[in-house]
């Protein structure tokens, strides 16, 4: 998938040093329990080739589409909240990119992909309340907080944006 400045693409194993240097950072990971380590991000990368495999989708690569580079990932993955299973949009994009609008950019061409192309009706994103960032990123993409939930083992936001409010 390609936006504006941006391609999204699936993730495989020589994204490991590139994505172990985002999530193994604190400040990128200040909303999650702890920073990954090595062996997290190669986990995290296998749980994403699992999902494209069973799913069709998850979270993909998230790299400039001038450079190349890979800066974060964003993508749609499935969620239980409430006993029910939804889709979110989640994304994580290296703090050295942070307010240029990736985040908003990448999160909206996949709010797109799922909303048209996937046929998802509902689309969700599960935030920490203190992330004020990604709250913005949701806002500006037309989602509205719906409700607190206990999610990850401590309450989180949802936001959510339906088919028939875009």
């Amino acid at each position: 998938m390609e936006t504006e400045r941006l391609v999204l693409r699936e993730l495989n194993d020589d994204d490991i040093s590139v994505l172990y240097s985002i999530f193994s950072d604190a400040e990128t990971m200040k909303y999650y329990p702890s920073p990954f380590n090595l062996e997290q991000t190669k986990n995290w990368i296998e749980k994403n080739k699992q999902r494209y495999r069973e799913d069709g989708y998850s979270l993909w690569a998230v790299c400039l589409k001038e450079s190349n580079e890979l800066i974060g990932d964003c993508g749609l993955v499935k969620q239980i909240v409430d006993g029910k299973t939804e889709v979110e949009v989640g994304y994580h994009i290296h703090k050295k990119y942070w307010s240029k609008g990736y985040a908003t950019e990448a999160a909206k061409g996949c709010m797109e992909y799922g909303l048209s192309h996937l046929g998802q009706e509902r689309l969700i994103s599960i935030i920490d309340p203190k992330n004020g960032p990604s709250i913005r990123v949701a806002e500006k993409n037309g989602f509205m907080k719906e409700k607190e939930s206990f999610i990850f083992n401590k309450i989180h936001h949802i936001y959510s944006i339906q088919l028939s409010e875009i």
